[in-house]
């Protein structure tokens, strides 16, 4: 089986805060987010809703795309979560 990578967008419950990373392992990843297991951005603004995520087999490719991502308009971060989760839940369960 080929690795995969993820690109992923996590927001708090408020839905006031993006952000964008790139894992091989996003049930990890997110779990540790949710549990606040590395001090990073997300764990400062409360990030553990995974909202958007996108799958590569390529990990250069995974992370030119969350380059690109990270690097749009809030406004287009907004369409890719709403255009692929129009309820904005939380996809963690649907993940593991």
């Amino acid at each position: 089986m080929d690795k995969q990578y993820y690109v992923y967008i996590l927001t708090n419950y408020d839905e006031t805060v993006l952000y964008t990373g790139v894992t091989n392992n996003l049930g990890k990843r997110i779990y540790e987010h949710k549990n606040k297991l590395i001090k990073s951005f997300s764990q400062k603004y409360n990030l553990n809703k995974l909202v958007y995520y996108e799958i590569y087999n390529d990990i250069e490719q995974a992370i030119i795309r969350e380059k690109q991502i990270k690097g749009g308009s809030r406004v287009k971060k907004l369409d890719l979560i709403n255009k692929f989760n129009e309820e904005w839940l939380d996809l963690y369960e649907k993940i593991c």
